[in-house]
């Protein structure tokens, strides 16, 4: 019985091995995708998270360069503007204001709104949905300069401005509301803010950043198709499938602003144009995105912007603007033009021809 028992001991053994083998061998195929999951995920160790509520879009990715020109980063001068720190604002009467300017270009319709505490005189959105981080991101409409601009000849209105009705303007187009007081306490405020913020920009001193960016013009028309996959693909999870944006919790204000509709900017407004819409939507959007890495090409940047101001919004009447044809901007979309090119073409491009053709308008009148 001996030699049977050992047999049957060795049988064990070899079948025990075998198992161990298999489990070594699945133990470690887990450890090389675990490895290769962690590099893919830039060395963190730790998973994207996800955004549960928010819409999933499924984006076509291509291998050309125009695809991916979009996320290559850009470098910036290492001798640009940044904004004042905060503990440099003074204390007293004069820091109040400051601080008051600043909350509410941050908060607007939290004072100003619909519902505001102070007045109600704009239509729901805050300066710093256009002007973002408080008027201090490169490419994102700052307020670097403002200030030492003013006061300075509108070629929109014909007159010379002050820094207060430049304002103003703002409240009665960007925030499709109307002109507030501005000798009152919030424009002031609003004033001292800007002030301070840009207190070592000297006139006519040039800001790398400052506004927004002007992209190389496309050979032919924004496409609105394109716009609209770009936008269900991008910006519709913060600013909602019809572009109605995403109310704040207090119901006064938006945390992502409206794109059109009712509450959004009127066609009066800067954004409406597209020439800076487009750089707007190229170094900010979507949520994230900079001038150092943006996440959409050029191309992408324009279309989106168009396919958002071809929805509906309020309307300014705008007949006393740019009183003298030939000064309109090449892409302000209401006509008479000194030009022979039509509304649409002035709207989404191509801009081109247009600017060739100003060009020569002007050598002409010279």
């Amino acid at each position: 019985m001996q030699p049977e028992e050992e047999k049957e001991l060795i049988r064990a053994v070899v079948k025990v091995s075998r198992y161990t083998v298999y489990i070594a061998l699945i133990a470690a195929a887990c450890i090389v995708v675990l490895v290769i999951s962690l590099f893919n995920n830039n060395g963190t160790g730790t998973a994207p998270k996800i955004n549960e509520s928010a819409p999933v879009a499924v984006v076509a990715v291509s291998s050309s360069p125009a695809a991916s020109a979009g996320s290559m980063s850009r470098s910036i001068p290492s001798d640009v503007w940044t904004a004042p720190d905060e503990s440099t604002i003074p204390v007293g009467k004069a820091g109040d204001m400051i601080r008051y300017g600043k909350e509410l270009l941050a908060n607007t319709a939290r004072y100003l709104g619909p519902q505001g505490t102070v007045a109600q005189i704009t239509n729901g959105m805050n300066c710093q949905n256009c002007h973002l981080a408080g008027g201090t991101k490169l490419f994102g409409n700052d307020y670097a300069g403002f200030i030492a601009s003013y006061p300075k000849l509108s070629s929109r209105s014909g007159r010379k401005e002050s820094p207060a009705e430049r304002i103003a303007e703002c409240f009665e187009r960007s925030l499709s509301g109307k002109v507030p007081d501005t000798s009152k306490k919030e424009i002031q405020s609003i004033l001292a803010y800007m002030k301070w913020l840009g207190r070592d920009v000297k006139k006519g001193q040039k800001l790398f950043g400052n506004a927004t960016e002007k992209l190389p013009f496309m050979d032919h028309a924004a496409d609105l198709v394109k716009g609209k996959a770009v936008f269900v693909a991008k910006c519709q999870s913060c600013h909602g499938s019809n572009g109605e944006g995403i109310q704040a919790a207090d119901k006064k204000t938006y945390t992502y602003p409206p794109l059109w509709g009712k509450h959004s900017y009127n066609d009066g407004a800067g954004m409406y144009r597209l020439t800076n819409f487009a750089g707007f939507v190229k170094n900010n959007m979507p949520f994230g995105a900079s001038y150092q890495n943006p996440q959409l090409t050029d191309e992408e940047a324009w279309n989106v912007a168009a396919f958002v101001n071809s929805q509906p919004r309020p309307h300014k009447d705008q007949r006393n603007d740019w009183k003298d044809i030939k000064n309109k901007p090449l892409d302000f979309p209401f006509g008479p033009y000194a030009d022979a090119f039509g509304e649409k073409q002035h709207k989404y491009g191509p801009f081109k021809p247009i600017k060739d053709a100003q060009k020569q308008l002007t050598n002409k009148k010279s």
